[in-house]
């Protein structure tokens, strides 16, 4: 899909995002965070970065999220990886993308870091009002307390 968008499908994309984290957050994963990645990158327009705590999490998270896209926005993933190990697991999904990784491998890439300067997008638009954050997440998205 092109940059040149309407705002249905900007409110589309995002509310699709938003899907994605209030289902990970339904399947206990941690240190949800939601990235406006479109100035940063060409290639899509948001990141749902998730962590779940072992391989059997990892795969119900990536279940979890896709199964609600797919019956609340009609949606699939136009690409996989990572299913075999379950250590980094990417759902491709054009206008934005969904990482789940295992804790030790999101700590090692720290891709949320790579763009720190993009907006974040606020969990509580998902429903998600307390969201469990790890202390270096927790600073990135500023809920240190």
């Amino acid at each position: 899909m092109t940059k040149a968008r309407t705002q249905k499908q900007d409110r589309s994309t995002r509310e699709w995002a938003l899907i994605a984290a209030r289902a990970a957050d339904e399947k206990k994963a941690t240190d949800i965070v939601i990235q406006e990645v479109r100035t940063a990158l060409i290639i899509t327009d948001f990141f749902v970065i998730a962590t779940g705590a072992n391989n059997r999490q990892v795969d119900a998270i990536c279940e979890g999220v896709e199964e609600a896209l797919r019956t609340e926005a009609g949606i699939k993933p136009i690409g996989r990886e990572g299913t075999d190990e379950l250590s980094w697991v990417l759902l491709d999904y054009g206008d934005f993308v969904v990482h789940v990784f295992q804790p030790e491998i999101r700590e090692f890439y720290r891709l949320e870091t790579l763009w720190s300067d993009v907006p974040l997008v606020d969990l509580a638009e998902a429903g998600i009002l307390n969201p469990q954050y790890s202390e270096r997440i927790a600073k990135i998205v500023g809920a240190e307390g």
